[in-house]
């Protein structure tokens, strides 16, 4: 309740435009890390996590007097999250050229030269088995793995049944085992 009293408070102070860069603020200051982990999650990389990130910024700004309350704002703004990293994905496929697994092996190799990341070999595997999932598993995982969203919400942010959220992340956690069972030295 108290989430659903401060999201009211800052979108009542949105709709005034007296109001609307300090709503904006309490905005960031909520969400900001959410945004930033839920993309990345996505994107892998940091700096593509950054730009994305100034993207969904961008659009929360330009379309949040249009919320209609039909979800949670956290649940609006995931979903804008999860569609602009897919739309920065195809993008930088676009401009790298890069279809399919020619894409996931540029991705693996990125993510092995990435400073940002855990250098703790269990996450390293986990991210590389994560990469090798079909793009929809991979969102579905990791909604569901690191930020344990329900699946009613998660039927919300990507306009897809409950019960076919269900098989894709049993499919997914699956994949994982299995790569992770090859691939870890024990």
């Amino acid at each position: 309740m108290k989430e659903e009293s401060e999201d009211q408070k800052i979108l009542s102070l949105f709709a005034d435009e007296k109001t609307k860069e300090k709503a904006f603020r309490l905005l960031i200051d909520k969400y900001q890390k959410d945004i930033y982990y839920a993309i990345r999650r996505i994107v892998y990389l940091h700096d593509d996590a950054n730009d994305v990130t100034q993207n969904v910024f961008i659009k929360i700004w330009r379309y949040l007097d249009k919320f209609r309350g039909d979800s949670s704002l956290k649940t609006w703004i995931t979903k804008i999250c999860v569609n602009e990293s897919l739309t920065f994905i195809e993008k930088k496929k676009k401009l790298l050229n890069l279809y399919d697994d020619s894409y996931t092996s540029f991705m693996l190799r990125s993510v092995e030269e990435e400073k940002y990341f855990s250098s703790d070999k269990i996450q390293q595997i986990l991210h590389k088995a994560i990469l090798q999932l079909p793009q929809k598993q991979q969102i579905v995982f990791t909604m569901r793995y690191y930020d344990e969203t329900p699946y009613e919400e998660m039927s919300k942010i990507l306009d897809t049944s409950v019960g076919a959220l269900k098989a894709s992340y049993h499919f997914a956690v699956k994949k994982v085992e299995e790569f992770i069972e090859k691939n870890a030295e024990l």
